[in-house]
């Protein structure tokens, strides 16, 4: 898998960051299903979905991100450590915190779920493309399109990506609203915030020169 044999450098901070983000992330899910005031495109599909199947939200993530993940050989996208885990960890995540989390009740209650899960979904963004392991399944059919057919507007392959999710969730049951809207408007605002933030400092290049007054090593036999 891509990005696996980076795991050398820095790869408790990597491994802690990219866990962290994802669990976060399921977290923040959690919170702006539990406000009934609209969700993101694509947990629109997935709410919709699991309406229709009676399958738990978190089990429609992870079998959407597996198969999306599918979609990749097309494009000749590799996974890293972190697509895979984005598959599997956010939808258990989001499952365990919406078992033990009540709906939201008044509405300025839910206003505030629904902040906090915008805000705690932009710096799990932050932190877990931050740690340099591998995108999630979606955004990697994104850029992976993009980079198969050159001349494309990435903007644009996002735009009617997340409006056909949207429109099939949307007709499948799930919930679009406020929220909906508000996730489009500040989401990428807080990314722009959170990325560079929790950016893991590129690997220095190592030096084939010697520094002045080195000394070469002795070998003890």
């Amino acid at each position: 898998m891509a990005a696996i044999g980076n795991l050398r450098y820095r790869p408790v901070r990597r491994l802690t960051q990219l866990y962290t983000g994802l669990a976060l992330y399921g977290v923040s899910m959690a919170l702006m299903i539990r406000s009934d005031l609209g969700l993101d495109p694509w947990d629109v599909f997935h709410q919709g979905l699991a309406r229709q199947t009676g399958l738990s939200f978190g089990t429609v993530t992870i079998a959407v991100g597996a198969l999306v993940l599918l979609l990749w050989i097309p494009l000749r996208q590799r996974p890293g450590l972190g697509t895979v885990s984005n598959v599997v960890v956010i939808g258990l995540v989001v499952d365990g915190t919406l078992a033990v989390l009540p709906p939201g009740g008044s509405l300025p209650v839910r206003i505030g779920l629904l902040v906090a899960g915008i805000v705690a979904n932009g710096a799990a963004t932050g932190l877990y493309l931050g740690a340099a392991l591998g995108p999630g399944p979606r955004d990697g059919l994104m850029t992976g399109y993009v980079a198969r057919h050159p001349g494309r507007s990435i903007r644009l392959v996002r735009t009617v990506i997340e409006v056909t999710v949207l429109a099939l969730g949307w007709l499948l049951g799930g919930t679009v609203g406020l929220g909906t809207v508000a996730y489009a408007l500040a989401i990428g605002p807080l990314a722009q915030v959170f990325i560079p933030l929790f950016a893991v400092p590129a690997q220095p290049a190592p030096s084939t020169v010697e520094p002045a007054g080195s000394v070469a090593p002795v070998e003890l036999r």
